[in-house]
């Protein structure tokens, strides 16, 4: 094959490498297994700097997704707890997973079902934003949970799904009140 795509037709190898060295070109070896062996001439330099180009602009289109780490502690206070809740949404909104880990000190590990309603408490404030991964558990001397920020799409969906629910039960206990209220 030509430099441009064009066929050059079936020859021997030698003479493949001549027409080559005319043109200033390289003979690259496209397709070995094939009978007879499909060779291509190009300048194989120009080949390979186009071929690293078209990786780095793949690169730049890719989003990395990091795993952040917020940490907590058994003992934390209402407006920290806000504060690091605030500090994971942000971490979710721009696309990265985020690691939720309380850290136990000294005697707090004998407690661990503090750091449980903590987590789970965190997950609750977040259940619109955020997916759980992997579920919580306890590695040595801290207790993690990682969370996947949802699709804006999932989570419109899921605040639709949660509105609706909402109107139900509203429903059901506005009808449920009326219903007392004519017994009487």
């Amino acid at each position: 094959m030509g430099e441009k795509g064009e066929q050059l037709g079936i020859m021997p190898t030698s003479q493949a490498r001549e027409m080559a060295r005319k043109q200033n070109l390289d003979l690259v070896e496209v397709a070995p297994t094939a009978v007879p062996p499909v060779c291509r001439l190009l300048d194989y330099g120009k080949y390979r700097y186009e071929q690293a180009k078209k990786e780095r602009e793949q690169r730049k289109s890719q989003k990395v997704s990091l795993l952040r780490e917020v940490r907590l502690r058994p003992k934390i206070g209402s407006h920290d707890f806000e504060s690091k809740v605030r500090m994971v949404k942000k971490l979710l909104g721009e696309g990265d997973r985020v690691k939720v880990a309380v850290r136990f000190r000294g005697r707090e590990i004998t407690h661990p079902d503090i750091g449980w309603r903590l987590i789970q408490r965190m997950t609750e404030q977040l259940a619109g934003l955020a997916a759980i991964a992997r579920q919580p558990l306890i590695e040595e001397r801290n207790m993690n949970v990682i969370l996947l920020p949802l699709t804006a799409q999932k989570a419109k969906t899921e605040a639709k799904a949660g509105a609706k629910t909402e109107v139900k039960t509203e429903v059901k206990k506005e009808a449920k009140a009326e219903a007392k209220k004519e017994e009487k």
